[in-house]
């Protein structure tokens, strides 16, 4: 039976009662349960369906309780980098790519960012920012990025967007790396990259499509790094810190067809180039820069 994980409840408060398994899970495997009218519910971590359909308890959960810090640290990391250009918060269009219920977009407000289009695969994601936080987006689209309908295709042509933002949404599957393609692609080059991914996903020995992609899309010149930094995203149930790299950078132009194409058809990891070294990705060693 799951027990309440002292660790994490201690001196916390939430909306809903939350106990974990004694057990130890993959992070993309892990479970809770939470108290709801006098009743235990078991929902994985990642279930998010599920989860976006409960008032709050997704932020009891991630937030609150696993103490994630993601959607502070990349927005931030993204002011910091824009204090050194000439663009402003405010001239940003950002694309936010698996968006949930407007956590990232509510940061990025605060921020000074003034236009957002928000974008997931889920409808109960679309609901739950209606519900949680109906004034941070301009618009919201529940789609699948890989069979857009022509009218979301055309309202995000017409966004004319300039940055994508997508925090600790990859990697596991629930973007896959042509939904992230389609999504740079709406991006004007030069535009701006703002993302978080699991710090294991950029290893040389990291095999998975996205993690190819990645490094591709830095061998090749479409994305420049401009900064770096590995930091705790939250903890897993254990309470051990979980890290994620935030990775700011230029997009200089689109991902071609032909190396999407690549990238799926292939079973070998792509070895990074000293290119990419150049461009500022480390794969074996990530540096540390200052937050």
């Amino acid at each position: 039976m799951p027990i309440d994980n002292a660790d994490l409840a201690q001196d916390i408060e939430t909306q809903y009662p939350i106990r974990f398994p004694k057990e130890q899970f993959e992070q993309n495997e892990e479970w809770f349960e939470y108290e709801d009218a006098g009743s235990w519910k078991r929902l994985k971590i990642h279930d998010y369906a599920e989860i976006f359909k409960v008032p709050g308890l997704y932020e009891d959960l991630v937030y609150t309780t696993l103490r994630c810090t993601s959607p502070t640290r990349i927005t931030r990391m993204l002011d910091q980098v824009l204090e050194d250009w000439p663009d402003e918060p405010s001239d940003l269009r950002v694309l936010d790519l698996g968006a949930g219920n407007g956590i990232v977009a509510e940061e990025l407000r605060n921020r000074g960012v003034e236009h957002i289009v928000g974008v997931d695969l889920l409808p109960e994601a679309a609901l739950a920012a209606e519900r949680d936080r109906p004034d941070v987006y301009e618009q919201y689209l529940a789609t699948d990025l890989c069979n857009m309908s022509e009218s979301d295709r055309t309202r995000l042509q017409n966004a004319n967007l300039n940055c994508l933002c997508t925090v600790a949404a990859l990697g596991f599957g629930d973007i896959p790396p042509r939904a992230f393609a389609v999504a740079l692609n709406q991006i004007s080059s030069p535009g701006w990259v703002a993302m978080a991914i699991k710090d294991s996903f950029l290893s040389a020995d990291d095999g998975s499509g996205f993690s190819r992609l990645i490094r591709a899309m830095m061998s090749d010149g479409i994305l420049e790094v401009q900064s770096q930094f590995r930091y705790c995203h939250r903890v897993s149930l254990a309470g051990e810190k979980l890290f994620y790299v935030g990775l700011i950078a230029r997009k200089l132009r689109d991902i071609p067809e032909a190396l999407l194409e690549e990238i799926e058809n292939s079973s070998q990891p792509v070895s990074p180039s000293d290119k990419s070294k150049k461009n500022g990705l480390i794969t074996d060693t990530l540096k540390r820069s200052s937050s």
